[in-house]
């Protein structure tokens, strides 16, 4: 849906030599983008196109030009004339049968040859190779540019039999003319030709390289100047003359093979008459000449829908006459020329006939369609209704104030229209009706306008070409931009037009009659205006675009409503200036931090969208606004929606257009479409070349394309349809985002997590009695999850709100929040609101046991409670107003039943212990009688509590149980302590019921005998101990080695002095078993009084110091000697262990150091090859060369530009560390583990907290029994161990972060140096100062 409107308007007028002179003929040049007119003098006139950006200079170029005449004889005339690309020259055809050579450059003109009876037409295939000319005797001549005529065949034997050379007189050249039309691709071209002496005329198609006849059409009345065949497709247009039937002319097309296809009629009186027909370059438009009594006129129609459109008229005196040619280069620009000199140049564009309300008004000759999209998605040329005019319609406004809808119409004969509608909403009674629409009556003629525009209710702004005495003197005044506006003749002018009404409107009624119009103020202007639009912040305003991109705000003399005041026109905002035309601009109304303002959008002819001087996309196909707040008087845009010419449609929001960079944001998507991923801004258009037509606000979140076919697609993209939503639910239309979620397929959960759960259980009252509909309600109870799906599902369509603080809320929310499930609580408001607000009725009730069941977890207890209250109701036979308002028992188990799994209700209802609810569950839940019929009897015969008891069991409710059972008495307490042996978490519990102290006793003692089970050896000590167990509790501390705690017992016990000291003999062999002599040495010191196996106990722990105090204290010099042996043995020891291992450090880390740099080698290597490289490859390496021995498995390479990168695989680092741990931590030579297994050893032989404990204590005695060297020794060479171990490991930190090993850096002892310049950490704790 889009109409043809005129844009610009460049007119001027030729200088012919003479009075009675006339332009005939037209040649186009399009390597130089320039016009050659030939006259009735045989004169050749030239005339250079300017660019779009040049239309001043245009105009002035045909004031003073020179006319180049071509010599022929006496009565002899230029016929046809065709531009020769190749030669650069004109070839022109005479009416003696003369074929001239006009060479542009030298302006001279050479003699080809000469054709029989006259030339009629020339015509150059489209690859300009060939040349086809038709003579006057109805003979085809095909030729070469070189003049080699290739073939030469009769093509109209009527012509041939009656016409001889010379009959043709100069007035009637135009008639003598007999056009020939070329395929798009040369294979073919037609002719028009008479058969025999009959005056009809039938259609033929010759092939190009053979001549011959390829079909004919049948024979008909065809206008012999009319025919032209489709650039681009199979179609040739042709018309008849249908005098004879007194009907106007029909235009006819058809086929390659000579068929015809189709036809339409062009209205008009019967004398009209079609002078000449043309495609353009596009083969989108066909333009037609027409000549009728009182004027000549060019009509432009447009297809689509199986329809043609009459989308412009352009009409012209009698006296001027007019021809026409569109610009081979351009499609949109067609130039007129008149036979007395008058050139005019029109630029067209397309624009959505589609308004920003989504009222679609297509125009179609003196009609406009009119359909409110948001009624009905009706395609043109169908519509709601239409109003008629009594001429072509050129160009329409169409805009919405205080609830009624104005529209005016520009037609072709230069009257303006007004049209006043009630409402869009009660258009629906003019469906299928006509409406004729009276000319304005007006003071000034207005001529054509151009990009007419609404202020406001009775302004217009409309832009004209008139010449300069049609101005109004009166209105002309000085403002800031004279240099923009001058009283120039070909310039344009701004016309604010006031609109009036003479007539009192019926309401509800089209208005159409008594409307009056003057201008008020008019504004000429130097640089051509390309669009105007109202500006949506400011009344009785509008953006004036000027060629070049620039904008002007314009502000009309009415703006105070209906008292004067100076208009202006002043440059905007510099932020808001296009860098190049735009022919499609928008102005909307934005919101940038809670400011309203316009922003400004343009389109070029390029297909790049702007916004102000930022370029946002450069493949734009068609844009438009989506607003998601409707019924306000500014409507705010909250998206643009553009559709590129990689048919993708993009919906980006405006807040992302105001703070990021828009192209990036385009490049971004494309970026992710080059990879084949889906973004959440873009939907793929299924039909290529389909465009935006319209878009439907609110609520609706509707964008209407329009395929190339012309049938109208509604689509609704994911995000507006999500916003649309989330507009309703902050505004507290709980219903209506509820209708939106259900109609397009939207998860249930939106309405509630957008704002959180907690904020909709508050709302839960509001949104169950909006909604008020049970079905819609229970849908959305079942559709509830704990997942929250803005953050999932739609988390890339929408942004959460900020996080709303639910502290300071109800004491019962804020206490059990995080105790109970999102769905539990929702469905519990919902169910709350259902019971206070929504009358009893069975749907209700169907709707609140839904509640019950989807809660988590499911309340089916509260359920079943609810369906047995219904059962006794049926069952007392009481017959009132809540028994008719429940559903039956039966209906409300059997939705319970639906809604959740039977065996669950089944095991619900035996909760209840009602075992005739039980029954009933199990049969409406088609279970087999032969399984649940004997449980339920066997459970009926137990007594009450043993049947709850076993129940319990059955539903795995063992403190239940254990409570019935407990409550049955000694009886049972067998089956008691069963219960808590199988169930041991009961034991508490069991305690607390129990009173009797024996099952207690008993209870207790089960407790340490499962605790002792289980290895928890001191609770089942503890556990022993209150039940005066003291055996058990000593076998409890004796297995948790607490042999204190068995000391102790066997005090209490009162065992004999050689008992206790054999338990204590005892206790020392255990402790000296299981590694602990520290201990062992206490036990034999205190218990058994054994000095000497106590300091060799402390001695084997190497307690050093403990050993020397025990035995100076009991005056032991035998065992003081014996400790100084012992002590100097294990420094001697450890001092050459410690070297030995320092030397381990150092050789380990020179061979991590070679391996490392093999393996980074190798992978620069591979990374210099443009090699892959993976696992497998790196294992083959490592297994297969002594030489890269050190290679490992576990990188990959980078893709930066180092020749050494490698980034690190986590996969084949998992998979050496598991081999590693197979081979039990030994390091292979050469295998891919082999790096990971040194990093590891390396960092595994650092000195133990334990070893530094043993090796201060060792250092101490050492000292006090003087030797003091040795222990300075000692403490010298474990303090270079674990500064050269602690070395190693942080630079093998550094080397495993870097592609590059510095051999004078990465050196062991670099690092040991730097280490040593550190202050003491805890790790050197035990070292003395004294012995550094």
């Amino acid at each position: 849906m889009k109409n043809l409107c005129l844009s610009s308007v460049l007119s001027s007028e030729i200088k012919l030599q003479s009075e009675h002179e006339m332009l005939l003929l037209s040649a186009f040049d399009i390597e130089n983008n320039r016009m050659f007119f030939a006259s009735s003098a045989n004169s050749i006139y030239t005339l250079q196109l300017p660019s779009s950006q040049n239309g001043r200079q245009w105009n002035e170029a045909y004031l003073d030009l020179e006319a180049e005449e071509v010599v022929l004889g006496p009565d002899d005339n230029i016929t046809d004339m065709e531009y020769l690309m190749e030669k650069e020259a004109l070839i022109l055809g005479t009416s003696d049968g003369y074929l001239f050579l006009h060479i542009l450059v030298t302006k001279t003109t050479e003699l080809v040859g000469k054709v029989e009876g006259g030339i009629r037409s020339i015509a150059s295939s489209p690859d300009g190779a060939l040349i086809a000319i038709k003579g006057g005797l109805g003979q085809l001549l095909v030729m070469t540019h070189d003049w080699d005529v290739l073939y030469e065949t009769t093509i109209d034997i009527g012509l041939h039999n009656n016409v001889v050379a010379g009959d043709v007189i100069h007035s009637s050249i135009r008639n003598f003319r007999s056009p020939i039309s070329w395929q798009g691709d040369g294979k073919y071209f037609a002719t028009l030709a008479k058969d025999h002496d009959s005056s009809i005329q039938e259609l033929k198609i010759w092939e190009r390289e053979s001549g011959t006849l390829h079909a004919t059409s049948g024979s008909n009345s065809f206008i012999e100047t009319s025919l032209d065949w489709m650039p681009t497709g199979g179609k040739v247009a042709a018309a008849y003359d249908r005098k004879a039937e007194k009907k106007s002319p029909l235009i006819v097309f058809f086929e390659k093979n000579g068929l015809e296809r189709s036809s339409f009629s062009i209205d008009g009186p019967e004398e009209m008459m079609i002078k000449s027909l043309k495609w353009n370059s596009n083969s989108d438009l066909l333009a037609t000449s027409i000549s009728c009594s009182g004027y000549d006129a060019v009509k432009i129609w447009s297809f689509s829908n199986n329809h043609w459109y009459l989308k412009q008229e352009i009409r012209y005196s009698k006296k001027e006459g007019i021809n026409f040619t569109w610009d081979p280069t351009n499609p949109s620009h067609l130039i007129c020329w008149s036979l007395c000199g008058k050139v005019s140049s029109y630029n067209f564009s397309w624009i959505t006939a589609v308004t920003e309300t989504s009222i679609a008004l297509v125009i179609d000759g003196n009609k406009v369609l009119v359909t409110p999209l948001t009624l009905s998605l009706v395609p043109p040329p169908m519509s709601l209704f239409h109003l008629k005019f009594h001429d072509a319609v050129q160009n329409i406004a169409f805009a919405s104030y205080n609830a009624k809808s104005h529209l005016a119409g520009c037609l072709s004969d230069g009257s303006l229209c007004i049209v006043e509608l009630p409402s869009a909403d009660a258009w629906e009674q003019f469906e299928d009706s006509e409406y004729v629409v009276e000319p304005s009556c007006f003071d000034v003629p207005l001529g054509t306008l151009m990009h007419l525009t609404w202020l406001d209710s009775h302004i217009l702004l409309g832009v004209s070409s008139c010449q300069a005495d049609l101005f109004s003197r009166a209105s002309s005044g000085e403002n800031e931009l004279d240099n923009l506006k001058v009283a120039h003749p070909h310039g344009c002018t701004l016309h604010e037009i006031e609109i009036l009404c003479s007539e009192n409107s019926v309401p509800g009624t089209i208005n159409s009659s008594g409307w009056l119009t003057k201008i008020s103020k008019s504004m000429p202007l130097e640089k051509p205006v390309i669009g105007i639009v109202s500006n949506p912040a400011k009344r009785c305003s509008a953006f004036v675009q000027i060629e070049g991109g620039s904008i002007l705000e314009y502000s009309s003399c009415l703006r105070t409503g209906g008292m004067p005041a100076e208009a202006h026109l002043s440059l905007f905002d510099s932020d808001c200036q296009f860098t190049s035309s735009c022919r499609w601009m928008k102005a909307v109304l934005v919101c940038d931090n809670g400011i309203s303002k316009p922003l400004l959008f343009g389109l070029d002819n390029n297909g790049r969208l702007h916004v102000g001087r930022r370029l946002i996309c450069r493949s734009c196909h068609s844009f438009s606004f989506y607003s998601s707040m409707t019924g306000t008087r500014e409507q705010v845009v909250t998206h643009l929606l553009v559709v590129t010419k990689q048919d993708l449609l993009f919906v980006i929001g405006v807040s992302e257009i105001l703070c990021e960079n828009p192209e990036f944001l385009f490049e971004k998507y494309s970026s992710l479409q080059n990879h084949g991923c889906e973004s959440k801004d873009q939907i793929n258009v299924w039909e290529r070349g389909a465009k935006i037509a319209g878009v439907i606000h609110g609520d609706e979140a509707a964008v209407i394309l329009q395929t190339t076919r012309g049938n109208l697609e509604c689509v609704y993209p994911r995000k507006l349809v999500l916003t649309s939503i989330i507009n309703a639910i902050l505004e507290g239309r709980f219903k209506d985002a509820l209708l939106m979620v259900r109609r397009h397929r939207i998860d249930f959960n939106v309405i509630v997590d957008y704002c959180g759960w907690q904020a909709f259980t508050k709302s839960a009252t509001q949104f169950v009695c909006q909604v008020n509909n049970l079905s819609h309600i229970t849908e959305f109870v079942c559709s509830i999850k704990n997942e929250n799906i803005l953050e999932t599902l739609y988390k890339d369509y929408v942004s959460l709100p900020c996080p709303v603080d639910f502290s300071n809320g109800g004491s019962e929310n804020s206490q059990s929040i995080g105790t109970q499930s999102k769905i539990f609580y929702v469905l519990l408001a919902v169910r709350k609101a259902l019971e206070e607000h929504i009358p009893e009725s069975a749907a209700r009730e169907l709707c609140i046991l839904t509640t019950l069941a989807r809660s988590e977890p499911p309340a089916l207890e509260e359920a079943l409670n609810r369906i047995k209250m219904i059962r006794e109701m049926e069952l007392s036979g009481v017959d009132s107003d809540r028994r008719k308002a429940c559903p039956s028992a039966e209906e409300s188990l059997k939705h319970l039943l639906w809604l959740t799994d039977p065996e669950a209700v089944f095991d619900a209802a035996l909760g209840l212990y009602d075992l005739n609810l039980a029954a009933i569950v199990a049969l409406n839940s088609q279970k087999d009688p032969k399984e649940f019929l004997p449980f339920l009897r066997e459970l009926e015969q137990f007594p009450p509590t043993i049947m709850r008891y076993q129940i319990d069991l059955r539903l795995q409710r063992y403190e239940s149980a254990l409570k019935h059972i407990i409550s049955t008495g000694d009886a049972y307490f067998e089956d008691c302590m069963n219960l808590l042996k199988s169930n041991p978490e009961l034991f508490p519990l069991g305690l607390q019921l129990l009173t009797d102290l024996d099952k207690r006793r008993q209870v207790l003692e089960a407790w340490g005998d499962h605790l002792f089970a289980e290895k928890c050896f001191e609770d089942a000590a503890a556990t022993f101990l209150c039940c005066s167990l003291f055996q058990k509790t000593m076998k409890a501390y004796r297995a948790c080695s607490d042999w204190k705690g068995v000391l102790t017992i066997a005090g209490l016990l009162g065992l004999q002095k050689e008992e206790v000291l054999q338990l204590a003999n005892d206790l020392c062999e255990e402790f000296q078993a299981l590694g602990k002599p520290s201990e062992a040495a206490k036990i034999a010191l205190d218990y058994c009084e054994d000095v000497d196996r106590g300091v060799g106990y402390f001695i084997m722990a190497r307690e050093w110091e403990e050993a020397l105090r025990v035995a100076y204290a009991h005056g032991r010099d035998d065992l003081v000697s014996l400790v100084k042996d012992a002590a100097l043995d294990c420094a001697n020891t450890l001092v050459p262990e410690y070297k030995e291992r320092t030397e381990k450090v150092g050789q380990y880390l020179a061979r991590y150091l070679a391996v490392r740099r093999s393996r980074l080698t190798l992978a620069a290597k591979l990374h210099s090859e443009d090699r892959p490289i993976d696992d497998a490859e790196y294992d083959n390496v490592s297994e297969a060369s002594s030489s890269f021995s050190g290679m490992s498995a576990y990188t990959r390479r980078s893709k930066t530009n180092s020749t050494t990168s490698i980034i690190s695989s986590s996969v084949s680092k998992a998979r050496d560390m598991r081999r590693q741990k197979k081979k039990g931590g030994k390091i292979r030579a050469g295998s891919p583990g082999e790096e990971m297994g040194l990093v590891d050893h390396l960092k595994s032989m650092s000195l133990t907290e334990s070893a530094q404990r043993d090796v201060k204590s060792l250092l101490r005695v050492l000292v006090i029994i003087g030797e003091a060297d040795i222990a300075k020794h000692l403490q010298s060479r474990a303090r270079t161990f674990q500064l050269s171990q602690q070395a190693a490991e942080k630079l093998i930190g550094d080397t495993m972060t870097t592609d590059i090993i510095d051999d004078s850096l990465h050196t062991l002892e670099h690092y040991m140096k730097s280490l040593q310049g550190l202050p003491h950490s805890q790790s050197h704790s035990w070292q003395s100062k004294v012995l550094i």
